[in-house]
């Protein structure tokens, strides 16, 4: 079987788009009809997997929406994860931070139980807290770098050695990992900060959250997954969630995907277009 990163520049390939579909499921916006329960999460989470995976290379779910049900949750969570689709990376944002044994058993339950392709860590325990997750071949892991979350800039943003702390963060994530299996979490709404971390560290995969309702910006989010032979993601989420609370939610997610890939696709084009324009004026 190829490994995930392999699976996933083919996907890319295949597609010409980094859509990443985001499972948020939060029970009190779920589509009328479904239970506000595990059981309407689980119907829910699974049905956007089956009506837009054609449009995407990855599914990302954040985990807290289904650990919050406990043991029932969990069951859950294995019966999505299972019903992704074999081509597609599945990213299960859990945002781990923590050492040791504790961390080897984090890496375990992830990676050895649930079988995800790659996770989302905090980076603030340093070395200790990531390489536990390496020790499983192929598998990717991505690092807290520039949040898309309103306060993130509080810390992110503080100036070390004259450098902000999410540049300090990743250039020692790029410099301490060159295969490509570390990648950063950098959010679609602080466009600068995300165009300068691509300039500034040219080669981690990134993981962009906060495309959407979120504000973020989508042309600068695809322009930053191209700059690493590690292809990056997008991720949405809100925008598949809310495409509809009717009855028709499943087609209304899978229209909405196949829009955003569209414009991905867009995006793409038109940045190969002007780097090709660039070469031919600085060669002629």
């Amino acid at each position: 079987m190829s490994s995930p990163l392999e699976r996933l520049r083919a996907r890319r390939e295949a597609l010409g788009a980094p859509l990443c579909l985001g499972i948020d499921p939060h029970p009190d916006q779920l589509p009328e009809g479904l239970p506000r329960s595990i059981v309407g999460i689980e119907v829910f989470a699974r049905g956007i997997i089956e009506a837009a995976a054609e449009h995407a290379v990855a599914v990302k779910i954040n985990v807290a929406f289904f650990e919050a049900f406990g043991a029932d949750g969990w069951a859950a969570l294995e019966r999505v994860r299972r019903g992704i689709p074999g081509e597609m990376l599945c990213i299960l944002d859990a945002k781990r931070g923590d050492i040791g044994s504790t961390a080897e058993r984090y890496a375990t339950g992830l990676f050895g139980h649930l079988n995800a392709d790659a996770v989302t860590l905090s980076p603030y325990l340093g070395e200790d807290a990531v390489t536990p997750f390496l020790e499983y071949p192929d598998r990717l892991v991505y690092l807290l770098a520039r949040t898309s979350n309103p306060s993130a800039a509080r810390l992110q943003e503080l100036p070390v050695d004259g450098q902000p702390l999410h540049l300090r963060v990743a250039r020692w994530a790029a410099s301490t990992w060159r295969d490509g299996r570390v990648g950063l979490v950098v959010g679609a709404t602080a466009p600068q900060e995300l165009a300068q971390l691509r300039r500034a560290v040219p080669g981690p995969p990134f993981l962009v959250p906060g495309v959407g309702t979120q504000g973020g910006d989508l042309v600068t989010s695809v322009r930053a997954c191209d700059g690493s032979w590690a292809p990056g993601v997008v991720s949405v989420s809100r925008g598949l969630a809310g495409a509809s609370r009717g009855p028709d939610w499943q087609r209304a997610a899978a229209d909405v995907a196949g829009e955003l890939r569209s414009r991905m696709l867009e995006a793409v084009l038109h940045s190969q277009a002007s780097a090709a324009e660039r070469i031919h004026s600085g060669g002629s």
